[in-house]
């Protein structure tokens, strides 16, 4: 069988990326042409989630070996088909492309085909990817240049401009000790 898989972002409008890819190929030949349709190198531990109609993260298939949620068994790129997890029309899943951020790209299997190709051929490509990773301009601007950043809090956050250290009550305190080990 040959399946036609469309990627789209909401970060960049009008981004969209369509793939063939015989249901025999691994999740890793569908890694490996994702990332050259977008020129992205191949640098970070990415990601495929098999997503339900609400676009809910359920089976994870990992690059690499990675101790994870027990619920679904753990996966890997290499040794998981395409055909092996991917099963009708209309199935979803999600490309992690930017694990610090969980950025992603939404895909969907619109069409399954007779046939057989070799691997998996990006067929369709329009509109320019976002960028791979959040750079340090894209933090500096959220954190500041001091690293802190407000994060959009004002202020008086939790009441800390309200704090006094002498409206603590010393009792109870003075028995810890931080430096014999022995709170713990």
């Amino acid at each position: 069988m040959i399946y036609k898989i469309t990627f789209s972002c909401d970060e960049s409008d009008g981004f969209r990326r369509v793939f063939h890819a015989d249901s025999n190929a691994t999740f890793l030949d569908l890694h490996h042409a994702i990332l050259e349709s977008v020129g992205y190198p191949d640098d970070q531990m990415t990601s495929f989630f098999l997503c339900n109609d609400r676009w809910e993260k359920e089976q994870e298939v990992t690059l690499v070996e990675m101790d994870g949620n027990f619920e679904y068994d753990n996966m890997v790129m290499s040794d998981t088909r395409l055909g092996d997890l991917l099963e009708e029309q209309g199935q979803r899943l999600i490309y992690i492309f930017d694990p610090m951020f969980e950025r992603c790209f939404f895909g969907n299997l619109r069409e399954i085909l007779p046939g057989s190709m070799e691997g998996v051929e990006c067929v369709e490509k329009k509109g320019k990817a976002p960028r791979q990773l959040q750079s340090e301009e894209n933090l500096e601007a959220i954190l500041g240049k001091d690293g802190k950043g407000n994060l959009g809090l004002d202020d008086d956050f939790y009441g800390d401009s309200q704090y006094d250290a002498e409206d603590l009550d010393m009792e109870g305190f003075q028995d810890l000790s931080f430096d014999d080990g022995t709170m713990f």
